[in-house]
């Protein structure tokens, strides 16, 4: 009998990470689903396949009903409040699974709270925008205690994802720490990308001739994210895909690790000053990708284009 899953947290990626589960993690119980806003959990269920998802109105029902816990949240204080809930229902017995980007050090609370609870806990953050949960391309990383990890992927690689890092009998930092490195290179692209489609409109080579030679040279996200520049997604967008906010956390947890680890992240750090610019002219609406808008406007151009 397979166990009992269920999912708290349906932003961006929560939700097509939960139709995932529903299609292809061969559940044989609903998924039980919850979210802070509960119109996005009861929204969510009406397009999951009838009688395959139902909603929790608290986190308490949801853990308690549950064998498997998956959470994924926006930041630190959210998943910190999300297990404090969670342990008032009781967790002894219980898996509990976050792919949420959080510090390293609030991985390894998490884990010691559950722990000491007589639950157990796998750390699995993903890579991946909001178009990859939806089609289950995500790369997961997974780490923990190894039986604790072989519990987990039946869920991962084919269901949630393409493919798992595995880092069975690591610490559950491990897993975020690569998450909040990897994200770091995305910063980096974005900034770069901005920096290039800027140069190339004030220099005459024009942003077109430029995006032919990153669609040959760089197809995939790099190719992605010129497109958005060029249309203009960047700032038309009403719902960001990788908010500003975020990508400033993230900015702020791999500055914090480059200091505690005795270095400094200098391409974050220039990406994170155009994120605090995006945040001042766009607000919520500004998206990693509005980096551009920022470059440009150091530049003498328009934030849009």
């Amino acid at each position: 009998m397979a166990p009992q899953l269920a999912w708290i947290g349906l932003g961006n990626m929560g939700r097509g990470m939960c139709k995932n589960l529903v299609e292809k993690g061969a559940l044989d119980k609903p998924l039980i689903i919850f979210n802070r806003t509960e119109k996005r959990a009861t929204d969510l269920r009406d397009k999951l396949p009838s009688g395959q998802s139902t909603v929790a109105t608290t986190i308490e029902e949801a853990v308690s009903k549950a064998d498997i816990i998956f959470t994924c949240v926006g930041d630190d204080a959210a998943i910190n409040q999300t297990i404090d809930a969670a342990l008032k229902a009781g967790v002894k017995g219980k898996l509990f699974v976050d792919c949420s980007t959080v510090h390293p050090e609030t991985t390894e609370g998490l884990a010691t709270k559950i722990t000491e609870a007589s639950g157990e806990f796998v750390a699995c953050p993903v890579f991946g925008a909001p178009a990859m949960a939806d089609n289950g391309q995500l790369i997961c990383v997974l780490a923990g205690p190894a039986e604790a990890v072989a519990k987990v992927k039946p869920y991962t690689k084919g269901v949630l994802g393409r493919a798992d890092i595995d880092f069975s009998g690591q610490a559950v930092g491990k897993a975020t720490t690569l998450k909040i490195i990897g994200n770091s290179f995305v910063a980096n692209m974005v900034e770069q990308l901005s920096e290039g489609h800027v140069l190339a409109e004030k220099s005459g080579l024009g942003v077109e001739n430029l995006h032919q030679f990153i669609e040959t040279m760089f197809p995939g996200p790099y190719t992605a994210y010129s497109i958005r520049m060029m249309s203009g997604d960047y700032y038309k967008r009403e719902e960001p895909l990788f908010t500003v906010d975020l990508a400033r956390k993230d900015a702020r947890h791999v500055m914090s690790l480059a200091k505690d680890a005795g270095t400094r992240m200098k391409n974050v750090e220039t990406a994170d000053a155009h994120l605090a610019m995006v945040k001042e002219y766009a607000g919520a609406r500004g998206d990693i990708a509005s980096i551009y808008g920022a470059v440009r406007q150091e530049g003498g151009l328009k934030y849009e284009n």
